[in-house]
């Protein structure tokens, strides 16, 4: 067994929204997490540690985007030893990261009742279920990207072949597809002759990723873009069956409840400071 003191204990918990943007959408998960690491550092926030010969802060990731893709939607929870304003860590945390990695919203996480499974570890998880993307394709007429849009829902399955970690696997993309569009008005405002889809997405097993839907899109109008695409994720959370849009997976956090650290109350049993509230400073770019 290690020896020295035990680590500090979790007091609070923080759920924070980040962006990927411009030259950062190259950037691989694991160089993410360690820039955060570093900006968490240069914060001076009181990150709580693991046990064992190998402490690691105790940040987990829900649902990051793949190397290459933009994102405005990404999420990271944060184990604090001691109560922190999440506005405050907002703006630190912000201000220590690399331009393109921006921190737009902190909230803390609620407390439950003991056996509330909606605070458990992963639960937060659970809530992303599924993403929306936007896709430009340069080069692409809105005339060939509305027939393929048209051809791609009219299906009823549409599979596709890719290598997974179990081997080739093949699977259904159009299930996944709860919404598809083509956004005429942001091709318009674009400063090239382009075309721009958007989707819903549901997370899956194995998950439906963009490329995946571009697959698609060749296999049933014959759609090839000249150019890569740029793909971007605009937002991920809990979808609404009846609009099939995406609700903010951060709202049943946003009522201040106690600190939900490993202990919420002191010593001698009274509960610890709340944290404020932050204001969303959410930013989808067109």
């Amino acid at each position: 067994m290690p020896e020295g003191p035990a680590p500090a204990p979790v007091i609070q918990r923080l759920r924070v929204r980040y962006t990927k943007r411009g030259r950062l959408r190259f950037t691989s998960h694991r160089d993410i997490s360690r820039a955060v690491e570093r900006a968490v550092r240069r914060a001076g926030i009181p990150v709580a540690f693991s046990a064992g010969f190998t402490p690691h802060p105790k940040i987990s990731y829900a649902g990051a985007a793949a190397t290459g893709v933009a994102s405005e939607a990404e999420y990271l929870e944060i184990g604090l030893t001691e109560t922190r304003d999440p506005a405050r860590v907002r703006a630190d945390l912000d201000a220590a990261l690399p331009p393109g990695i921006d921190v737009v919203d902190v909230v803390p996480v609620r407390a439950g009742r003991d056996g509330d499974a909606r605070h458990k570890p992963g639960a937060f998880a659970d809530r992303l279920e599924a993403s929306e993307w936007r896709i430009r394709l340069d080069g692409v007429s809105h005339d060939d990207a509305a027939a393929a849009v048209a051809a791609f829902t009219a299906a009823e399955n549409i599979e596709v072949e890719r290598l997974t970690k179990k081997g080739r696997r093949r699977f259904d993309v159009r299930a996944a597809v709860s919404a598809f569009e083509l956004d005429r008005r942001a091709a318009e405002a674009a400063d090239a002759p382009c075309a721009i889809l958007r989707m819903v997405v549901r997370h899956s097993n194995p998950a439906v990723r963009p490329d995946d839907i571009l697959t698609g899109l060749r296999q049933v109008a014959d759609l090839a873009p000249p150019s890569p695409p740029l793909v971007t994720r605009l937002a991920q959370g809990p979808l609404d069956a009846d609009t099939g849009g995406l609700a903010d997976p951060l709202d049943p956090d946003r009522e201040i409840g106690l600190p939900s650290g490993d202990d919420a109350t002191t010593a001698g049993g009274q509960e610890r400071p709340q944290p404020g509230d932050a204001a969303s400073a959410d930013a989808v770019s067109a």
